[in-house]
């Protein structure tokens, strides 16, 4: 197919998708628009857990970053336009990367619940495990995408769909590397249902991720899109004060690794988790994740991977999630691969409890066993313990202040695999200062 059709034929399908008399814009009809601003600024103090360049290396690491976004949205019926310029950087650091486009999309609306919305989207699905924001990594995440879809009835149906280009090349073919997104192409089918009666909440997600592999002008190693699929689903079922999350999913297809080779992967997840709140002063909560690993993993003494010898990546990935939701707010574990493409995938088991002494200030305590779902030979399964502290204070309706501390206590088996040295302690401290204030608001 010709690849200039492509734009085309998206444009007419989102037309025939609206059928149902988008409200066109009268003298009678409202108009919003709204600017707001965000500065964030964040730091962060950590030692331990991580090997050292040398022996002159320090051994604690210190560093502030701060996160500046303006938003502009615009409204009226059935039209929406949102705006988002950032700019993030690490203070001191060269070569600042400007102001870039954080989010940019037009979204258009039916009475019938119908839409069609193009652009650069911050994407946040379900509980965030596979699809979210990842805010807490400052630069956040958002995707080139056009998605189509109805909301209404308690059913929602959304298709996504991404192709990602470096340039506008005409004569340079279609391989992408280095570009702004994790993937060449995506196509995604995600549909929730809530059951206000029960009340149970239920989403099914779909996903077909097209990965550059090859080399250009390589004969044994070619430049091809190889695709990888994601398949599962998000349960959340909330009687009164207890809330039960289970979530699972199953990776198929193919893996591109960072030496642009493909690999089968078979792996999969399941999470479960609950909450008791019986009131808005305090709560528990509880769940245990499984994320599956490769059939074998070597490790030598040293710290050192073996030679890669699996011919099926039994390795999960939470692909475009918000881990430190998850494992553990360190993301001490997928926030870097391990050698040679093997993972030992991991068990986490927590229990946090959470208090807010009064309205403006929240208080959080979060226990982690952490473990490999991998047999190693001649190491435990255990990696270690991690103990998560966490408060937010409102200083005001748009200025709100968090800080948190991490004291995880490894194993040998966490050494070896991590490459820590005789290092076993990991200490990590964060604060992040939230300023949010709306400047302009305007109605006509």
């Amino acid at each position: 197919m010709n690849r200039r059709r492509i734009p085309l034929i998206l444009i007419t399908a989102a037309s025939f998708l609206l059928p149902g008399r988008v409200c066109a814009q009268t003298d009678t009809l409202a108009n919003q628009l709204s600017i707001r601003l965000q500065a964030v600024t964040h730091g962060e103090v950590c030692g331990g857990g991580l090997p050292r360049a040398s022996a002159s290396t320090e051994e604690v690491s210190r560093f502030l970053y701060g996160r500046n976004r303006l938003i502009v949205g615009y409204e009226r019926s059935g039209l929406q336009v949102h705006t988002v310029f950032q700019n993030t950087a690490v203070w001191g650091m060269e070569g600042n990367q400007g102001v870039n486009l954080y989010e940019g999309w037009v979204k258009l609306r039916s009475r019938h619940g119908l839409f069609a919305q193009a652009g650069r989207v911050a994407l946040s699905y379900d509980d965030e495990r596979i699809i979210g924001t990842n805010e807490f990594a400052m630069a956040a995440l958002s995707h080139d995408v056009l998605r189509l879809g109805y909301e209404g009835n308690g059913h929602k149906f959304h298709v996504i769909l991404a192709y990602n280009q470096n340039a506008d090349n005409v004569y340079s073919g279609t391989y992408y590397d280095g570009g702004a997104q994790y993937y060449k192409s995506m196509q995604t089918v995600w549909y929730h249902y809530d059951i206000s009666r029960f009340p149970l909440g239920v989403s099914l997600l779909m996903m077909n991720i097209g990965q550059q592999a090859g080399q250009p002008d390589n004969k044994n190693n070619p430049a091809r899109t190889e695709y990888q699929q994601m398949t599962g689903g998000y349960l959340q079922y909330h009687p009164e004060v207890l809330t039960f999350e289970a979530s699972y999913y199953r990776q198929t297809g193919k893996e591109v690794n960072t030496n642009k080779e493909a690999m089968p992967i078979k792996a999969w997840m399941a999470g479960v988790k609950a909450t008791v709140k019986p009131g808005d002063r305090w709560g528990i909560e509880l769940g245990y994740d499984y994320l599956s690993g490769d059939d074998y993993v070597p490790v030598t003494y040293g710290g050192q991977f073996g030679l890669p010898r699996h011919e099926v990546e039994g390795g999960f990935s939470p692909m475009y999630g918000s881990r430190n939701k998850f494992y553990g707010i360190m993301d001490y574990f997928y926030a870097s691969a391990h050698t040679n493409g093997f993972t030992p995938g991991l068990q986490n088991a927590f229990f946090g409890a959470f208090v807010k002494p009064f309205s403006s200030l929240a208080c959080g305590a979060t226990y982690h066993y952490l473990a490999v779902a991998t047999q190693l030979e001649g190491l435990e399964c255990t990696l270690g313990h991690s103990v998560e502290l966490k408060l937010s204070y409102a200083i005001s309706k748009d200025i709100s202040l968090s800080a948190g501390y991490t004291q995880m206590s490894g194993t040998d088996t966490m050494a070896r695999l991590k490459k820590e040295g005789d290092s076993r302690q990991a200490r990590w401290g964060w604060f992040s200062l939230a300023i949010s204030p709306s400047v302009f608001s305007s109605k006509w």
